[in-house]
Order: structure tokens, then sequence, then C-alpha cells
């Protein structure tokens, strides 16, 4: 197993390299000066224990997927997965302790080197070095979401019937493009009108919902490349969900809904 040294190292030469961008500035996270409020804290205030996922750049990956579990006990689990790079994640476990202010957890794995973040509500926000929160353009990728469960989507076959505002029609050969998310791996699914995709996801609590990572696709060629585009394109941006009977709508903010579905029958 290696070492929480080494994965450090990695993850502060990615944020400090990340190639799609310029290294992001940070600012530290804003403790009050004074007396610290011990009752109104994230520490206290806050229902955090959980497991919370994301994906952070790399510097020379397709990006660090992410899982920490926190335990009210003290201890956490950390699983670090390099995209495009390694098959097996990293695991790793100790003990985190939190700041005076009760705002920030440090993971300590037991050899000395240590990593912060920031708790908020159902969040954690990966800090640097110095903990400092990470802003600029990359700044929303160095947030890590609390996973929830929704029984009423997951696990389940959904079939598009709009996108984009537009109905949509299976093609001539049968193909229909549908969604599954498999709540035991934290994996979605499907096919996008022409070629199967996955990727990961997190639900979060308040019916937010993240496809997480870069998803992936099958390479087919397809008669009708602008819908499974379009498609791909909309499932990426989506970041939140709304379900009413057997009609399932992914959206980004208030929008209009981006994709509709139906739930599949014994029929489909």
């Amino acid at each position: 197993m290696r070492t929480i040294a080494v994965i450090t190292t990695l993850l502060l030469a990615a944020c400090n390299a990340a190639p799609e961008s310029p290294a992001p500035a940070s600012t530290a996270v804003p403790d009050q000066p004074g007396a610290v409020d011990t009752a109104h804290n994230s520490r206290n205030a806050l229902d955090w224990p959980g497991t919370y996922v994301g994906t952070v750049p790399c510097a020379d990956c397709e990006g660090i997927r992410t899982t920490i579990t926190l335990r009210a006990d003290g201890s956490f689990e950390r699983e670090l997965l390099f995209l495009g790079k390694s098959a097996s994640p990293v695991q790793e476990s100790g003990q985190f302790s939190w700041n005076d202010a009760g705002s920030v957890v440090t993971l300590d794995a037991g050899d000395g080197a240590m990593q912060m973040y920031q708790v908020g509500e159902n969040r954690l926000f990966h800090l640097d070095q110095s903990g400092g929160r990470i802003t600029g353009e990359l700044a929303d990728r160095y947030v890590l979401g609390r996973i929830s469960n929704d029984a009423r989507i997951e696990d389940r076959k959904w079939l598009l019937v709009e996108i984009m505002g537009q109905a949509y029609e299976p093609s001539d050969d049968g193909r229909a493009a549908f969604l599954l998310l498999d709540s035991g791996e934290r994996r979605a699914s499907g096919n996008n009108s022409c070629n199967n995709f996955f990727g990961g996801y997190v639900i979060e609590t308040g019916q937010r919902i993240r496809f997480a990572g870069n998803l992936g696709a099958t390479m087919m060629a397809c008669p009708d490349t602008m819908t499974e585009q379009t498609f791909m394109e909309a499932l990426a941006t989506v970041d939140n969900y709304s379900i009413d009977g057997d009609q399932l709508t992914l959206n980004r903010a208030r929008m209009a809904p981006l994709l509709r579905f139906r739930l599949a029958t014994g029929r489909d």
C-alpha cells in the first residue's frame, strides 16, 4: 500500500500543475478572530459523518477520484483512484483531527504527512498545503459531495423520452437511449442512442446529482452523432433531479429539464 506521503505529493502536484489551467490561487480558510463559537461550528452543528466523493484534477492523469469516509469516532478511510493511469485504487486509513474553530479536519495516516479538508454542509473542500481554499477556474473540482441513496431512481432502468426540450424517438434499429444507476457500485451506465456509456455518479441530499469523473463511451460509428453528443454533454452538466411517479428529469439549476426519462416496464 502506498503511503499518504506519496499521495499528498501527487495531490499537491495536481493542484499546482494541472495542465488545463494555471495553478489556482488560494485564500485562507476564514476563521474569525477571537473566541471560537464551539456551539455553532461544522463539528457541532452539521451532520458530517458519512462518505464523500469527488474527482479532483490530476497533473498526469484524467483525474483523481477520491472517496473519503469520516466516522464519529474520529477515524477515516480514503480511497484514491488515478483515472486513466491505474485500475487499482490506493487505500489508506487512520485518524483525523479538528482545528480549534471546528471547521477543518486533518487526515493523518500515521506517517507524518497530512491532508486538510474544510467541512461544509454535505461537502468537503480539498485545501492546499497551507490550509487555504482553492480558487480559480478549477475550484469547483476540489469539492467532494456527501453521498446519499434514493431508491426511487437507483437500480431501475430509465428510458429517454426527451432531450433538451425535444421529443426523442429510438433509431430504426431499435437501440433506445436509457440510464441505469447502480447503487452498489455507484456506477452510471446505459446507452446514449448509439453507444454504451459508463461512469461514476453521486447523489447528494436535496435531490442533487453529479456524474463524477470523466464519462466514457464505446466508439461505434453512429448515423445520428448529434443526439448522442447532446446526451453526453447534458449528462455531464446536470446537478439536480426531480421525480414524479414513473417520470425522471435531470436538470441544471432551475433551467428547463435537460433530459427526461420514463421508467421502463416489463415490455421494454
